[in-house]
């Protein structure tokens, strides 16, 4: 083994990104280690932010949030447990026996505010009482002060009651439910990483041709996941982290970590090939790669932070966590990759030859230039015409039905709502801040004549200062009718400080929040879109061109989303139960997360044709060639964030379902019918055009603007440093790169 000093120096490139890839190389057993560490306690530590989540976090300023919290106040408590007795009539002596002798017991228990069932005095015992005679409830309302381990005696005392007297026991309630949705959101996300990850091995060894280059993507997600849980078990110290945030944040964290981990390992390969030894090629590929890979995690990251903007606890979780994983995501890709390449660079193979100039893709290309007018307008059409059913999509609180059929909690809130309609949730519930009186007089007086209300069901004192009116409606109870109501209520108050709260007022305010605060959002994320790619390309119109490809992207992923979760189409394969609409939130998380990805893939495209437009191709060359030289990695890229996010919407959870099928459509759209035919017949209409800005932005540019192309040194002869216990490298030859 020749001794590296003695040879020829290679000459060092230029840049912090170069430094950073030399310095993880020479020091890679400690990088190794630090992310070694680093997922180990995003493991250990890291995995408990799925018990300190929140399942529903709330808003300090929608008004359902605050009215839910005024009587809160007035009635501490933490939340109830429900069983359902079912299967034998009420009255029978065994069933009535059981369930008073649990009753009395579990009133007794520390933790217990109250415990009621359909035997006990009171106009609410003939609540829980189902109409056939064929069914009871036994309502447990627990303090707020009781613990995690008091609520489980609860859960448990009333689950021994399953089989008394013939009757079947099932137990739900709101707090059954949260650590339900806690529970089935740690398994879909465990079962969602279990299955991509060996998916994405197996194409990339297909990709790479062999199993050491496809490995190095697999273990930088891996690492990049235990980061992500550390980061997010971080912000879950200082806010409330929604549950629903975390599958989301991690399903991200890991695309992207393969996406740019494969952007890396691929330019090792060319630079191998280019005749670069480990070392040089490590160096190189940090400088170039590793270039479109920070910038591509700007843009990113840019399209998330627009979510700083809602107030929504959920947006405001998913853009924090969103933005870490993002960083983490890319700092794994900057060290950690070029770390391994040191331990396994030797056994990554080179590719025989360099990617031909003529293929696929650039004959694709001539072929769209030819209809360029015909292929434009058809994929516009195409991707409105598919984005048009999100044009009556109806948001939703799905609550209990965002978990999958078979759980207990959801078993028990279907049947509380179709078979005791006295004790299901009403649809509005007015907090009135004052006593039951004066309550009831405004309910007399406001609500009852409203149109579209069709009963007032109840006027209960939460305490002497605090009441609570339930409404019900005509139709479907989230609606547009229901909606209106709500805007009545709060625009009559009856002279009384009222909330309007539930499930209906719950989707208005969202609503509200989105028609306020989403144009800021937008201009946010359209604003720095359009400067960063301005900095990149020097070009006012590819900018705004590529903003409204990419909402023609995302339109047509919304438009998939509305057919498959509120049509229901393709529901009994994906194994759901339609809900009549969207959650709420998802899709302002599909436009962020779709946005971002997108921008990725517009990066990574432009910046190879704008570098050989630099180099002196004409416009119609350097498409041609641009295509065709990334054509092949952004499919690869493109396929391995489908099967990440469709690996996730195998989950039982309807979020995570959602926002699973929306993205891998969108990214599926966006690397197919925009990047292969849209992006290059637009840019064969505009021509020489695609270039232009007034000549201060041209000055501006020449003076701020970024670049991904990078000027390399000619490689020199150079040994190649062996680590310890490995062969010798063979030789390698040495020619001019062409980058």
């Amino acid at each position: 083994m020749r001794n590296p000093s003695s040879a020829a120096p290679t000459a060092v490139v230029g840049g912090r990104l170069a430094a950073t890839g030399r310095f993880c190389f020479r020091h890679r057993r400690w990088v190794l280690g630090f992310w070694a560490v680093v997922l180990v306690v995003g493991v250990l530590i890291g995995g408990r932010v799925f018990e300190g989540s929140v399942a529903g976090a709330s808003s300090a300023t929608a008004e359902a949030d605050r009215g839910t919290a005024v009587v809160a106040a007035a009635d501490p408590v933490k939340g109830t447990v429900t069983a359902l007795v079912d299967g034998r009539p009420v009255d029978d002596p065994a069933v009535r026996t059981a369930v008073e002798q649990a009753t009395a017991e579990l009133a007794a228990l520390p933790g217990v505010s109250s415990a009621q069932d359909a035997y006990g005095p009171g106009p609410g015992a003939a609540a829980l009482r189902a109409g056939d005679g064929t069914a009871s409830l036994i309502t447990v309302r627990m303090a707020d002060t009781a613990s995690s381990a008091q609520t489980d005696a609860v859960t448990h005392r009333l689950a021994a009651l399953n089989g008394t007297g013939g009757a079947h026991v099932t137990v739900g309630g709101d707090l059954v439910l949260q650590q339900e949705v806690k529970k089935q959101t740690e398994q879909d996300t465990r079962f969602g990483e279990m299955v991509t990850l060996p998916l994405t091995l197996v194409v990339m060894v297909l990709v790479f041709g062999g199993l050491a280059a496809a490995s190095l993507p697999v273990i930088g997600a891996v690492a990049s996941v235990g980061g992500a849980l550390l980061a997010m078990f971080g912000f879950s110290r200082i806010m409330d982290i929604d549950t629903s945030v975390l599958p989301i944040a991690t399903v991200l964290g890991l695309g992207l970590s393969i996406d740019y981990a494969l952007l890396m390992v691929n330019r090792f390969r060319e630079e191998r090939g280019h005749g670069a030894g480990i070392a040089a090629a490590v160096e190189r590929t940090a400088a170039t790669a590793g270039r479109t890979v920070a910038f591509s995690g700007l843009t990113v990251a840019v399209a998330l932070s627009g979510l700083f903007v809602f107030t929504s606890p959920v947006l405001g979780a998913v853009a924090a966590a969103g933005v870490s994983v993002v960083v983490i995501a890319v700092a794994a890709a900057l060290t950690l990759i070029p770390a391994l390449l040191g331990f396994a660079g030797s056994r990554i193979k080179a590719p025989a030859t360099p990617v031909a100039d003529e293929g696929f893709f650039s004959r694709t290309v001539r072929r769209v230039r030819k209809r360029a007018v015909a292929v434009t307008l058809g994929s516009v059409v195409l991707l409105m015409a598919a984005g048009a059913p999100f044009f009556h999509a109806e948001m939703r609180s799905s609550g209990a039905a965002v978990l999958p059929a078979s759980s207990a909690g959801r078993q028990v809130a279907d049947a509380v709502d179709h078979r005791f309609p006295q004790a299901a949730p009403a649809p509005i519930t007015v907090v009135v801040e004052a006593g039951a009186p004066a309550a009831q007089a405004y309910a007399d007086t406001v609500v009852a004549g409203l149109p579209g209300v069709s009963a007032v069901r109840a006027v209960t004192p939460v305490s002497d200062t605090v009441s609570t009116v339930d409404v019900l409606v005509h139709g479907d109870p989230q609606g547009a009718g229901a909606k209106w109501v709500v805007d009545e209520l709060r625009a009559d108050r009856g002279g009384l400080k009222t909330y309007v709260t539930g499930g209906a007022a719950s989707v208005v305010d969202f609503q509200d929040e989105l028609l306020s605060r989403g144009p800021w959002a937008l201009g946010l994320v359209a604003a720095g879109t359009l400067v960063l790619l301005f900095l990149m390309t020097g070009s006012v119109v590819m900018p705004v061109k590529a903003l409204l490809m990419n909402l023609l992207s995302l339109g047509a992923s919304l438009g998939a989303l509305t057919l498959v979760f509120q049509d229901g189409y393709f529901s009994g394969l994906l194994g759901f139960s339609p809900t009549g609409g969207l959650e709420t939130f998802i899709p302002v998380l599909v436009f962020a997360f779709a946005f971002g990805l997108s921008m990725d893939y517009e990066v990574f495209l432009l910046a190879r044709i704008k570098e050989l437009t630099e180099r002196g191709h004409g416009c119609v060359r350097a498409v041609e060639l641009g295509v065709q030289r990334s054509g092949r990695i952004i499919t690869s890229a493109a396929l391995l964030m489908v099967i990440v996010f469709a690996g996730f919407a195998l989950g039982d959870m309807l979020m995570v379902k959602q926002m699973g099928i929306a993205l891998a459509v969108a990214v599926a759209v966006d690397a197919t019918l925009v990047r292969c035919l849209l992006v290059p017949a637009a840019m064969s209409l505009f021509g020489e055009f695609n270039w232009w800005a007034p000549a201060p932005l041209r000055r501006l540019h020449r003076r701020f603007g970024l670049s991904e192309h990078v000027e390399l040194p000619t490689l020199e002869p150079a040994a190649v440093p062996v680590p310890r216990g490995a062969a010798a490298e063979e030789p390698v030859k040495v020619e001019l790169v062409k980058v």
